[in-house]
């Protein structure tokens, strides 16, 4: 039997922070995304997609009411049960399963892989090299595989804070960070009071490259940048942007 691969980000989705994340994303920027998804990619309705760490489905649910068929991928258990629910109920074209992302077993090929939503950076670096080579092996040859980061070294640094605190409908959110070294990384801890008082402490890593050994792994993977975007409106990304748009093809 295989051995499932262990990341401490595994557990991260699995209490209060499922609704916590969801609050946390700005009104429009999940449909601003598929957009962009849409225009990068030149994807036409019955194209293939795949959504890796899809979450509760704030892409692929729009992108297969577009007519894309979506396989979509998520080790939250309510997550995909919650996708499977709404695209039974819309007759979505969306095959949704839970399992990691580096230990899924994928057949055919997708015109886009995505990685939204900063989970590339819960890998460290053979475990990426792993992933995007499994991702590599299954992207059209015309196809994008499409990243979305705050954690890349040249956002990370520049806006590195030890603590941050938000309240969002009625949840309090606390985060300490801890910047490790070799391999650089940024170790965190999240402590979020529910509504009710309820205290959850959740611990996560975020692994920190560069843009130039991003390349490198892409390059090992046979895959090469395509594109850099601090917006899904195509702003291409500068120092001091707070996010990138990564955009890969095959070499």
């Amino acid at each position: 039997m295989a051995v499932k691969t262990q990341n401490i980000n595994d557990t991260f989705f699995e209490g209060i922070y499922k609704e916590v994340w969801r609050k946390l994303i700005p009104p429009g920027l999940s449909e601003a995304e598929c957009e962009f998804i849409v225009d990068v990619a030149e994807l036409k309705p019955t194209d293939r997609v795949l959504d890796l760490m899809c979450g509760y489905g704030r892409h692929a649910i729009p992108l297969s009411q577009q007519g894309m068929q979506l396989t979509a991928l998520d080790i939250a258990e309510d997550y995909i049960s919650e996708i499977k629910k709404t695209a039974k109920n819309q007759g979505l074209p969306i095959e949704a399963k839970t399992c990691s992302a580096l230990d899924a077993k994928l057949s055919g090929s997708y015109k886009v892989i995505l990685c939204m939503g900063n989970s590339f950076a819960f890998f460290d670096k053979d475990q990426a090299v792993q992933l995007l080579k499994k991702i590599s092996a299954h992207l059209e040859d015309d196809g994008a595989f499409i990243i979305n980061s705050w954690m890349i070294a040249e956002i990370a640094i520049r806006h590195f804070k030890e603590k941050e605190w938000c309240e969002v409908e009625g949840y309090k959110y606390m985060m300490d960070y801890r910047f490790q070294f070799h391999p650089n990384r940024i170790e965190s801890e999240h402590t979020i009071v529910g509504r009710d008082g309820t205290v959850e402490v959740i611990h996560g890593v975020d692994y920190i490259f560069t843009l130039s050994e991003l390349e490198a792994m892409f390059q090992e993977a046979g895959l090469t940048t395509r594109g850099l975007f601090s917006t899904p409106r195509k702003r291409p990304f500068r120092m001091g942007d707070n996010r990138v748009y990564i955009v890969v093809s095959k070499k």
